[in-house]
């Protein structure tokens, strides 16, 4: 399970994400991700948390997929936070394709998302 300071929960915090970061789509979800703006000289201990959260629509299927494809999500995310720079916003959201895939495929398409975001392929 994703840890609770990694959650995204704010209204705000999604729409951040999605109008202000960058995107990668791949085809049973689409990563938004807002880096994180952190200052070496802004005062505090340490920098914010990277926080994640998911958009699962009824396009994706009923009560029982939507909530299958959130909880797999969340787990793979759990273990790529550390990857990501802090204080980034994440909204993975999650396309119609994503109720019949296995969590291999997720897997797949999740890490093909990030890589590119971060840096690591080609557009």
């Amino acid at each position: 399970m994703l840890p609770t300071e990694n959650r995204l929960r704010r209204r705000e915090d999604f729409a951040t994400a999605v109008r202000r970061g960058r995107r990668a789509g791949r085809p049973s979800l689409v990563v938004h991700l807002r880096s994180g703006a952190t200052d070496p000289h802004a005062p505090g201990e340490s920098a914010p948390p990277t926080r994640a959260g998911f958009v699962v629509s009824k396009a994706v299927g009923g009560a029982v997929v939507r909530n299958k494809v959130k909880r797999r999500l969340r787990h793979l995310m759990r273990d790529r936070v550390a990857l990501l720079p802090p204080g980034s916003l994440v909204v993975v959201r999650a396309l119609p394709g994503a109720g019949d895939a296995d969590h291999a495929e997720l897997a797949r398409d999740l890490d093909a998302a990030l890589t590119r975001l971060l840096g690591g392929g080609a557009r």
